[in-house]
């Protein structure tokens, strides 16, 4: 076999389900034995932006690598935003791009696509990604590949890798994959011991769920400790979405101020705090009530463990589940737990619509049809998603980059083959909403609801008199029909329940409704967040 063929097998095995990309001159040789050996499906989009982003949500639906094929220059370097978010939020991604020749730096001339020096590509993505190699020598390469894919998988971030053009038909050996890191066993059951001794000896023990336990495919194992424990877990913002379809004592969503009471009450109050992996950033705990000592917490997180003052280096978060299970026996314990309770039926009114009711509508329309996974992108969209029951959800959380949403509801739905629910502002809509073209040639349906209210109102939250808010209020749904869809405006009750009845009716083709919405009007839950940073950063 050749290079790119032995690359595409060790993707695969890797646990890559399809590759994400736009063509370019220095990638098409490559492009052409993806196509051709059919190894991966592949989907071309239309932006670069957007292929990063449908890359990332498949891999995070999915707990497998996403895989993002672009061109050198023009196309990796369009697609930083995409690599950085998925860095940020420890997505597994893995970035391929095509490069110049071996010989084509001796002729003297500047080559088209570079930047300040041919390596200088392979120099920016070193800060976004865990592991990066160009694959410019066929005897190094199948170690080269192995070495990058087993970072991607044991770090859950991005890597980044490089193929000369005049590589990708080279005869190559064999990718062997590298073994499972090696875990001291005696460090473990210590931070073992140590864990389960804090929970029992705390009086109000809580478990808050992060990213890396869908990251390393922990879900089920997670649900299953809880029980033993008879642990109350909730998950962080940016975690939402996890444990939606386990049997775990799962009470809701953490979020301070902006969330419920209950559980604000319950996580800020806890003596012993588990964050199983948990990114500790600001938008997870910057609008605590009471602020959390981090020093008194346990954290599990890029492959430590943190406890008190001292740390637990080298445990990977699988092995640390599975040997707390191991250690908790075989008996559910009883738990009692009270949930957090959703709106349900939104009266069919000519009422205005507020996010509110949208996410009313939607647990309505889920609770009749079944679940749906859900794409957010940034905004009021994405806290207005914290109100519609729990299910699957992919969001820029954390790194809060708007245009995440439609090419993620694309990825959503080709890696798992379920119709995507995809919640996107208005502004966030002009990035990336034109991916929705590409759905007819896929077979893609989702539903998309675009909040418009003509603004960038999340930011008009914070900043309400400046007038570069504002935005034109354009017909999103009277396009959707040229991008091969069906698009309604909706600007009541009653038209936005008929909407998404029509919708869920509605196969083959996406379904976008276009909601109006008036300026200064947020979710709750946004308008708890805003005014809780609001007084947090008020003067003193």
């Amino acid at each position: 076999m050749n290079l790119t063929e032995q690359l595409l097998h060790a993707l695969k095995k890797h646990g890559a389900r399809q590759i994400f990309g736009i063509p370019g001159d220095f990638a098409l040789p490559y492009f052409r034995i993806i196509e051709e050996s059919k190894i991966l499906p592949l989907y071309t989009l239309s932006h670069e932006p957007g292929v990063g982003f449908a890359a990332d949500a498949s891999a995070r639906i999915n707990a497998g690598l996403g895989v993002a094929a672009v061109t050198y220059g023009a196309g990796a370097l369009n697609m930083i935003n995409s690599v950085a978010a998925a860095f940020a939020e420890k997505s597994p991604l893995v970035v391929l791009s095509g490069g110049p020749g071996k010989g084509e730096s001796g002729s003297g001339l500047l080559l088209h696509h570079q930047a300040k020096t041919l390596d200088s590509q392979f120099q920016i993505f070193k800060e976004i990604t865990c592991d990066q190699v160009r694959l410019d020598d066929a005897a190094r390469a199948p170690a080269d590949i192995a070495r990058v894919l087993a970072s991607c998988q044991r770090h859950s971030e991005p890597v980044y890798i490089e193929i000369p053009r005049d590589m990708v038909a080279v005869p190559c050996a064999e990718v062997v994959a590298q073994a499972p890191m090696a875990v001291d066993q005696d460090a473990l059951n210590a931070c073992v011991d140590e864990i389960l001794q804090r929970l029992v000896q705390a009086r109000s023990p809580v478990l808050m769920a992060g990213v890396e336990v869908r990251r390393y495919r922990l879900e089920a194992k997670v649900a299953a400790l809880t029980r033993r424990l008879g642990l109350p877990v909730v998950t962080s913002f940016m975690g939402r979405g996890l444990l939606s379809d386990q049997d775990a004592p799962l009470l809701g969503t953490y979020m301070g101020v902006a969330g419920f009471p209950e559980i604000t009450q319950l996580v800020e109050s806890s003596d012993g705090l588990f964050l199983l992996g948990e990114i500790i950033c600001d938008t997870n705990f910057a609008v605590s009530k009471t602020k959390i000592d981090m020093r008194k917490t346990i954290q599990a997180l890029n492959n430590q463990v943190n406890i008190g003052y001292h740390t637990y280096a080298n445990l990977p978060l699988a092995a640390l589940v599975d040997r707390m299970l191991a250690r908790s026996g075989s008996v559910d314990k009883p738990f009692s737990v009270t949930r957090q309770v959703f709106a349900r039926h939104l009266p069919a009114d000519a009422a205005r619509i507020t996010p509110t009711d949208i996410a009313t509508a939607v647990n309505d329309l889920m609770a009749e049809h079944g679940k749906l996974p859900i794409a957010s992108d940034m905004g009021d969209c994405l806290f207005t998603a914290m109100e519609i029951e729990h299910t699957a959800l992919v969001a820029p959380g954390y790194y809060a980059t708007m245009g995440f949403g439609v090419p993620a509801g694309l990825g959503l739905q080709a890696a798992t083959g379920h119709r995507a629910l995809i919640l996107v502002g208005d502004g966030a809509f002009q990035m990336t909403g034109w991916e929705l073209g590409n759905c007819q040639r896929y077979g893609w349906d989702p539903i998309v609801l675009v909040f418009n209210n003509a603004s960038w109102e999340m930011l008009r939250t914070f900043q309400p008199e400046s007038g570069f808010n504002d935005l034109g209020h354009w017909g999103f749904a009277e396009m959707a029909a040229g991008l091969g869809g069906d698009g309604v405006r909706v600007g009541s009750r009653a038209e936005l329940k008929a909407a998404l009845d029509q919708a869920m009716a509605t196969r083959g083709r996406f379904q976008l409704i276009d909601i109006t919405l008036a300026r200064g009007v947020l979710s709750d839950t946004l308008a708890r967040f805003v005014a809780g940073v609001k007084r947090l950063n008020a003067p003193k």
